[in-house]
């Protein structure tokens, strides 16, 4: 973001800014619903059935309550206690470590742009359409999206939801390799689902192709968990979204912050399009703390982001660019989840270098022994971090940051926030539905 002149105005002429503004978000952006596989979907979002110790829902971590994220800078998924700020870890079943990366929100996933996935990119749509994972092409080469291809990971994660060695029959199949084919943990997972009676009846009803409970794959559990985020998550409903349609739905406040955001601030060079995202991977100099996402937690490695999966010096600390679609709901902020306000996560992306030498910790962490701070106290590691930025420092007054926020704050669609299905009031398998 370029700082603005004292002398210059504060208001940016409403055409030059028309010139950059997306065009309204439509039914065409988006892969096409049914609206049964959505309702079989939010059963097995909200079910633990699905984690090795039928502990932990994919509603966990990602809850409505909490902007589609856990309100955590870095998680506790299997060996944790409760939801949100208040979740701490369960003395019987002590997690090794927490969650290496802030989790992210899920809105609008279902838009045809949406070609990566998660902080890192790791699973994405190649130019040829095949599908590139950490584990290969042909593990999802049936999956109806890519965001249905993403839900294979989190099952398999010893610290998200698959649990600890030899704590369940999917945590052991993982240690050993066994992924795919009959045995393995994915088919582990299917058979679950399989023999509880719900799914049973459901999945058939649904899916053409499965017949009987045997027919279950993990592939359609995933298809539907799919369907069911891209239909309740879908967000075009804001006040930025009524003004693009012709409509005067924005403040004073906001509108300035729109006049900063896509002119002389420079925000939307990399937050453009329709969902405020290029869906590209730049460093930032984003403040890391936690174990790191690395090829073995225990090292304690720095997160080099990008260059994890392409192997470029090039991607060092590059991370992907989010959507900002109700992004006033999803603190904390960062990749590592550093910041629980907006502002002031604001106030380091135009001064990194700056902040990570002054940064003084808001970060919401429940009670853990890790080495939380490992990096970040290493002058060596904060350079590193530091020198991989590439963009100007331009601090912005608070003026500015104020008027940014309340644009920020205008891509709050309430119908997203709201839900579309909402929480059931129980699953199938009878396990505790996640409640904060």
């Amino acid at each position: 973001m370029r700082r603005s002149t004292i002398l210059a105005p504060l208001l940016i002429p409403t055409a030059l800014v028309a010139a950059d503004l997306p065009a309204p978000v439509t039914d065409d952006d988006y892969r096409p619903v049914r609206i049964s596989e959505a309702w079989l979907g939010q059963q097995l979002f909200y079910d633990p059935i699905l984690s090795g110790n039928r502990e932990v829902a994919c509603a966990s971590c990602h809850h409505p309550e909490f902007g589609t994220g856990d309100g955590l800078s870095l998680g506790l998924g299997d060996g944790g206690i409760g939801m949100g700020p208040k979740r701490t870890p369960n003395p019987d079943n002590m997690p090794e470590q927490r969650i290496p990366r802030n989790a992210q929100a899920l809105w609008n996933l279902g838009a045809h742009e949406f070609r990566v996935m998660f902080h890192d990119g790791r699973v994405e749509i190649r130019e040829d359409g095949s599908i590139r994972t950490p584990l290969g092409q042909d593990m999802v080469e049936d999956f109806a999206s890519l965001l249905s291809a993403q839900t294979m990971f989190p099952v398999l994660s010893a610290d998200e939801m698959a649990g600890h060695h030899q704590e369940n029959e999917i945590s052991t199949a993982v240690r050993q390799g066994r992924l795919t084919g009959e045995g393995g943990a994915w088919d582990l997972i299917a058979r679950r689902v399989a023999g509880v009676e719900g799914y049973a009846q459901s999945f058939p009803a649904v899916y053409a192709d499965i017949e009987t409970p045997e027919d279950i794959t993990f592939t359609r559990i995933s298809d539907a968990i799919a369907a069911f985020i891209e239909f309740e998550w879908r967000s075009d409903q804001s006040p930025f979204d009524a003004y693009l349609r012709g409509e005067d739905a924005l403040s004073t406040e906001a509108e300035r912050g729109m006049e900063l955001f896509y002119g002389e601030a420079g925000c939307a060079e990399c937050h453009s399009g329709k969902f405020q995202t290029d869906h590209g991977f730049h460093a930032m100099g984003d403040v890391q703390l936690g174990p790191g996402k690395a090829a073995a937690f225990e090292s304690h490695a720095r997160d080099e982001g990008r260059m994890r999966v392409t192997g470029d010096p090039a991607d060092a600390y590059a991370f992907r660019t989010p959507s900002l679609r109700n992004v006033a709901l999803t603190s904390p902020y960062g990749h590592a989840g550093a910041y629980d306000e907006l502002a002031a996560y604001l106030r380091h992306h135009v001064d990194p270098r700056a902040k990570l030498e002054s940064y003084e910790t808001s970060a919401v962490l429940p009670a853990l022994q890790t080495e939380d701070w490992r990096i970040l106290s290493d002058s060596d590691e904060r350079a590193a971090i530091a020198a991989a930025v590439h963009r100007a420092p331009a601090p912005l007054g608070e003026g500015e940051i104020a008027a940014l926020v309340a644009f920020l704050e205008a891509l709050t669609d309430p119908a997203a926030r709201e839900g579309r299905l909402g929480i059931p009031g129980s699953v199938p398998s009878g396990l505790p539905v996640p409640t904060p």
